[in-house]
Parts: structure tokens; sequence; C-alpha cells
């Protein structure tokens, strides 16, 4: 009895110890601060957290990813109430472009986040990474404003807060699979069977025609995008646009859903600008055209931009549209020509002209049999063909070259020892490219990659380059890079396809784009 008398005391003890020491952590299992700890940020979640309306006691990941985006969703409502107050702290107009962009960039975010957790909203994990991807990238594309224009010393400090390592969290708690679609003949149930002839056939018939001679119901495109607006309706909406040169900086925002433009070939239709960082504007807001709407695609037109290399970043297209087509067009411009800036996209036989980081940005995006072109730079400057900016290594974003020819155009060609050409250098710290099949001619530099800026992203890039040809394709003399793969396996490589990189299967068949899934 003794012996049991002391057995049940030191039990009670062990109980009671236990218990206590759980009341003063507060860290207990399916508790917020233990949810909090499996996070990159554990401490503003644990403080954010603390004081959320939308708190509960989550019952498992789901329940915790859900608040988790909830409570990202709150403080970026805050911080665009305090960021469009600061407006009038602006000091010049430098600081007064970079403040807006961030407006248009908020608004994003805010949107993003909203249809991640929409009853209504029907989407795969893949869907949600997408977006949360595209919301933590808006929120970069706004600091780094202030500093491409040399203003972030006074207004960039007060917009400070924690909403970008709040969607990092929710980021590293979602999985980002991709889930399987159903089909019917051939193409996804949830889009229009009609969208697929709609890029093919040459004999699109559109609801408006923009010609400059008066034969269209408007001369400029704009007018059409105005009237695409007020349309009642989110289907299909296209716009012809007849041979000319149509001197237009264009945005096609998030309310514009499923617009389509049509142009008379890549050598006719010609949409141009000459915005630029070098003439005051942010890298952002210099495209000749900016897509944010949904469901985009464009067919025969080219996207200029003439502000020249002297004015360094100048962008002719920047696409942030999620499910995006850019079928036969051309992209014409210097350095920062082609800004696939956000969400998945898809561009089939296009033309890309630049010479610094001419592709780049954050999106998911795979370019096939595309002829991508060097230009002759500045004196002392390098040619760089991508920059791709992931932040986070739980974003679903990078650059997939396939199938495509990297050349060089023919005022470069005559001076090519004169002027060094990489196939990429690590904007941000998880850079990701790969070349697979493609026609690498001899203005490859044989390292093959730049760096950026000494051993800065080195080992946490990923680089690859899969079964590449042609007399720049050798990889014996490439970069050492621990980030840097020479990749064999088809495996490995097949990461990075249409089906599987931008889950092209479940929404390109409907656009009518000839696409290949696999390698």
């Amino acid at each position: 009895m003794a012996i049991l008398k002391l057995s049940c005391s030191f039990l009670t003890f062990i109980f009671l110890s236990l218990f206590l020491s759980s009341i003063e952590s507060k860290d207990v299992l399916g508790d917020v601060n233990w949810w909090c700890n499996r996070t990159p940020y554990p401490e503003p979640c644990k403080h954010f957290m603390k004081h959320a309306p939308s708190r509960f006691m989550p019952k498992n990941k789901a329940d915790f990813r859900k608040m988790a985006v909830q409570l990202a969703l709150e403080r970026s409502l805050n911080a665009e109430t305090q960021t469009k107050k600061l407006g009038g702290r602006c000091r010049n107009e430098k600081e007064k472009a970079a403040w807006v962009d961030c407006l248009k960039l908020y608004e994003s975010t805010i949107l993003q986040l909203n249809q991640t957790i929409d009853p209504n909203n029907k989407c795969t994990d893949f869907d949600v990474q997408t977006w949360l991807s595209t919301a933590l990238t808006n929120l970069e594309t706004c600091q780094t404003g202030f500093t491409e224009l040399g203003v972030s010393d006074f207004v960039l400090p007060l917009m400070s807060n924690n909403v970008s390592k709040l969607i990092c969290n929710t980021l590293a708690l979602n999985n980002g699979s991709i889930e399987k679609h159903t089909y019917k003949d051939g193409f996804p149930t949830w889009l229009s069977p009609g969208d697929r002839k709609l890029l093919q056939t040459g004999s699109t018939r559109p609801n408006l025609v923009v010609a400059q001679d008066g034969s269209g119901n408007y001369r400029t495109i704009q007018a059409a995008l105005d009237v695409a607006a007020k349309r009642s309706s989110s289907g299909r909406f296209v716009i012809y646009i007849k041979r000319g040169v149509y001197r237009e900086n264009l945005e096609i925002g998030n309310k514009l859903k499923n617009i389509m433009l049509v142009g008379d070939g890549l050598r006719y239709t010609i949409i141009t600008g000459s915005r630029s960082v070098g003439g005051g504007f942010t890298t952002f807001n210099s495209a000749t055209v900016a897509v944010t709407g949904d469901g985009f695609i464009a067919r025969g037109i080219t996207f200029r931009n003439t502000a020249g290399p002297q004015n360094h970043q100048a962008v002719a297209l920047r696409s942030g549209s999620d499910l995006s087509v850019f079928y036969r067009c051309s992209f014409e411009g210097y350095q920062d020509t082609l800004y696939v800036h956000s969400q998945r996209q898809f561009y089939k036989e296009c033309y890309i002209y630049g010479t610094v980081d001419f592709i780049f940005g954050n999106a998911a995006v795979v370019l096939q049999n595309c002829m991508i072109y060097a230009r002759r730079p500045m004196d002392k400057q390098k040619n760089t063909i991508t920059a791709q900016g992931r932040t986070d290594p739980n974003q679903n974003t990078g650059i997939s070259i396939h199938n495509s020819r990297i050349m060089a155009t023919s005022d470069l060609r005559p001076v090519l020892n004169s002027f060094k050409t990489y196939l990429g250098r690590p904007w941000k710290q998880y850079s990701r490219t790969v070349f697979l099949k493609t026609y690498l001619d001899n203005l490859v530099d044989p390292s093959g990659w730049l760096e950026w800026d000494g051993n800065f992203a080195l080992n946490t890039l990923y680089y690859g380059e899969y079964r590449n040809l042609g007399p720049g394709s050798s990889t014996s003399r490439r970069v050492k890079w621990r980030g840097y793969h020479v990749i064999a396996n088809s495996n490995e490589a097949s990461q990075f396809t249409v089906a599987n990189f931008i889950a092209g299967r479940s929404w390109l068949p409907a656009t009518g784009v000839p696409f290949s899934t696999d390698l």
C-alpha cells in the first residue's frame, strides 16, 4: 500500500507539472502558438494572431492555413489604408511614382488573398500557391520601385510592415501540388470549348474592330478597351486591331478579364511606347502594355518600347494575368523587354529582343518554340537573357524555355567578340530558370551564367540545362555553382514542362494554342 500511495503521488506530481508547464508556455499541440512555431516567421504570426478578429482554435493544418491567409489579408488591408495616407508625404515626382505603383500592387495582393479563401471559388492547391506567390511578388515589386528610382530613404520605411512575412508563412503551409482535372473531348469541363478556335483560325469574329483609317469601330485600342470594361458579362471579348503603328500605353486591369487582342501579324500590328526608368517611370509602370486581367490572349501583335538602351529599364509588355497566352507575338526593347511579372503564362512561337535581363519577373512561365534574340548593348555592357525573381523557396515560379532558339541580331553578330551574352543571372535569392532542348548559338558565353553580385544566391538558385544543342550548348565550361544543374534525368526536366510547371493541360486546350505538354 505504501508503494501504491507513493506511485499515485508521484504520478499526480508528474501530471500537475506537465499541466502547469503547458499552461505556462501556452504552446500545446494544436494551439495557435504551436502552429506559428512551424512557420518561417513565427513571431509576427504569434503577435498578430493574438489580436486577430478571425482567430479560432485550429483543428488541423488546413484550419490554420485558412487562419494564416485571413490574417495576411487583414494586415494587407491595414497596410493599404496606411499606404494611402502616405501620398501627401511624397517629396517629389519619383516618390509619387513609386507610391502609386504600391497602391495598385496592394490592391492586387488583396485580390489574390481574397480569391484564395473565397468559399465559392473552386480552386486547387496549385491555384492557391500561384495566387499566394503573386501576392508576395506584388509587395517585392512595391519596394523595388523606390529603390530603382533612388528614393528609398523616406516614404518606403514608413510603409514597413510584416505582410510579406505573413504571406511567406501561408506559402510554407500550402503544398502547391498539381491536381488532376476532368476533361470532356480533350478540354477541361470548366472552360468553354469555343475558345480553342480563337487562336488557330484566321477568321476570328471580333466584338470590336480598331483601325486607324476609320474603317473599324474605333481608331484607338484604348477606346475599344473602355467599351469592353462596360460589358455586363465576363466572357471572351475579342478586339481585332488592324495593321498600323499604335502609339498607346495600355493598362488592361484586374476587372478586364478574358480580353483577346488579335492583330494582322507581328510585322503589321504594332503597339509602341517609350516609357523608361531613365525617363522617371518605375520599371513596373514603364510598360507599353500592362495586363493583369485574368485569361488574357494576344495573337499576331508586336509590343515595342523605343526608349533605347541609354534609358535603362524600359518594358514592352508586362503580364500579371493568370492563365495568359501569347501566340506569334513579338516583344522588342533593350533592357527589361518582357516582364513576366506573376501568375501562370504561356508564350508560343514568339520573338523576343533585348539586351540586359530582357526576360525577367516572377511568373510561372513557359516559352515554347520561341526565337530569342540578343541585341547589341551599350559599350561595356553584358547581355543577360533572363533575370528570374523568386524570393521564397515555396513560390511555384520560374522561367522555362523549351524547344526555342537563342540567337544574335544582325547588329550584334559582327561584334560578338566585344560583348558577352549569358543565359541569365540571379535577380533574387531563389532565382529559377531552365533551358530545355533549346538551340544555343555561339553568342552564349562558355560559362553560361553570370553572377548578380559576388556570391549572392549562387547556392540557393536553381539553374538547369537539359539536352540543349548548338555551338553554345556545351556544359563542359559552365559555372560550378551549387545551384547550377546539368539535368540528365528526364523526370527532373519534366518538372518544367507545360503539363507540370504551369498545369497547362487544365487550361491551355481551351485557348486553341498548339502546345507540347511533355519534353
